[in-house]
């Protein structure tokens, strides 16, 4: 199983990222895909779930609009497009997946049941 995210770098507030996770092991459409970050000093957040079963998107709070959770199963990849960025959406983002969790568990419960975590990217935001 292999979850590939790619897609952070370095951007001024008020920008714009697009995350990309590539998946491969494991049946995609099966599975509940997520995005989540931890920024230094500071404990891991879900940011959105697509789910699964009727690709219907979920986001915290904290998105507040800026951020569109989006997947190609076609090519078994999801996306994250991140506007409007702050430097506190600065943090290492990582993309995950599920089969058997509700979207909405998963993000308040920091993703603690997942079943694939990916290696993750970098995204700062500079002020």
């Amino acid at each position: 199983v292999q979850l590939q995210a790619s897609g952070g770098g370095l951007v001024q507030a008020g920008g714009s990222l697009r995350l990309s996770c590539a998946a491969s092991g494991f049946t995609f459409d099966d599975y509940t895909m997520c995005w989540f970050r931890q920024a230094p000093g500071k404990e891991r957040e879900g940011v959105s779930c697509i789910s699964s079963s009727d690709g219907k998107p979920y986001y915290q709070d904290f998105t507040e609009g800026r951020f569109t959770i989006t997947s190609d199963n076609a090519e078994n990849t999801v996306f994250l497009q991140m506007n409007s960025l702050k430097p506190e959406d600065t943090a290492f983002y990582y993309c995950a997946a599920v089969s058997d969790a509700h979207p909405i568990e998963v993000l308040t419960t920091r993703g603690f049941r997942m079943d694939y975590w990916g290696k993750g990217t970098q995204v700062t935001v500079s002020s």
